[in-house]
């Protein structure tokens, strides 16, 4: 039996066809959940299984595999003593370790692009480099889902959509804002705040005298003070 995708069931033993036709799962099958996917990906290659998979808004989740339940025992049972041995936790270190490193260099080049994006006048120097160091702590770690995690663009266009967007949630009203349920408009609010912010960054760009009635002053001292309550109290 080849592979087939199908959509979550009614009931916990069966699945749904895009036409909306509803099937049994075989007898003797077990639903392998999402989580392990080495294991998930030797199920797959086994043989026959079905892909259970649904839509949430635009993003697409795997809601498991279902294969024979022998199947799926037997390979769990081979890949935990694979895993047992030095031998996988020595590769795993490395891996690991091969991670870490290129995480840090992606860091250190994200926040290089997003300082020059800002090209702020040399007087405000300071706020610019806390300002990215900001942006890239919160749009950088593994698993955000953020524009800066995304391959399809330039690093220089992730920093600049990286920025745009801390400073929608961070100096305006966007997260509090009552936006018509209408086609377009939330795009159009998000346009209308990244003009906003464009030209406040273009305030200091120009070297131009800033206060702390800045919103984007306001932002980052706030930010600087939950930093220091944290490194204070422990808590990370």
């Amino acid at each position: 039996m080849s592979a087939q995708t199908f959509l979550p069931g009614p009931t916990p033993d069966t699945v749904r066809t895009r036409t909306g036709q509803i099937l049994a799962v075989p007898h003797g099958w077990e639903l392998l959940a999402p989580g392990d996917a080495t294991l998930t990906r030797r199920v797959k290659a086994a043989g026959g299984h079905w892909l259970v998979q649904e839509t949430v808004g635009r993003k697409l989740f795997s809601r498991g595999v279902w294969a024979p339940a022998a199947t799926i025992a037997q390979l769990r049972s081979e890949l935990a003593a694979e895993r047992s041995t030095d031998a996988y936790a020595k590769k795993q270190a490395a891996a690991a370790k091969r991670r870490e490193n290129t995480q840090r260099e992606y860091v250190e080049d994200f926040r290089g692009a997003v300082l020059e994006f800002l090209g702020f006048h040399q007087r405000h120097a300071s706020l610019a480099a806390t300002l990215a160091t900001a942006v890239t702590n919160h749009a950088t770690p593994v698993g955000s889902g953020t524009v800066a995690r995304t391959q399809r663009i330039p690093i220089e266009r992730r920093a600049e959509a990286a920025v745009i967007a801390w400073m929608r949630h961070q100096t305006t009203a966007y997260d509090s804002m009552k936006i018509a349920r209408v086609k377009g408009q939330r795009r159009e609010v998000r346009r209308m705040l990244a003009q906003r912010s464009k030209e406040l960054l273009g305030a200091y760009r120009r070297g131009d005298p800033t206060g702390f009635a800045c919103p984007l002053a306001r932002a980052l001292a706030s930010c600087d003070s939950a930093a220091g309550s944290e490194a204070a109290t422990g808590i990370r």
